[in-house]
């Protein structure tokens, strides 16, 4: 991938060409041949001389979608908790909880099942 005054150069010679022919003709293409579109505009801005932000994950930058504790009731009826809640809190996949509503205050509790409570236990050892 051509960086700085080569890439400037480089798509100068082709300008008369599609944008992705110009990225291609630049290195911008992937392993699978896909144009790297994004990284292809940002070098061309920075070979140009202005400054970007990093991409690059820092400590105390921005980190994709954080979680909301916000969820609402789907058309079809069912409420859906994510991901993110999920890992927070240590669940694993197969985990089972009891699922205790309560009307008064108009909140859902997950209160973990062991194994006395498994359904699949029906009291014999």
């Amino acid at each position: 991938m051509l960086v700085g005054d080569e890439l400037l150069s480089k798509a100068r010679a082709l300008s008369n060409r599609p944008e992705d022919e110009i990225a291609r003709g630049c290195g911008y293409v992937g392993p699978s041949g896909r144009v790297l579109r994004k990284s292809f505009y940002r070098a061309l801005v920075e070979a140009k001389g202005y400054k970007l932000p990093s991409t690059s994950p820092n400590p105390g930058g921005p980190r994709g979608r954080q979680a909301e504790f916000r969820t609402r009731v789907h058309g079809n009826g069912n409420l859906l908790i994510g991901h993110a809640y999920t890992r927070r809190l240590g669940l694993t996949p197969g985990q089972e909880f009891r699922i205790e509503l309560n009307k008064d205050t108009g909140t859902i509790a997950l209160n973990p099942m062991n194994a006395a409570d498994s359904p699949d236990n029906n009291g014999e050892d």
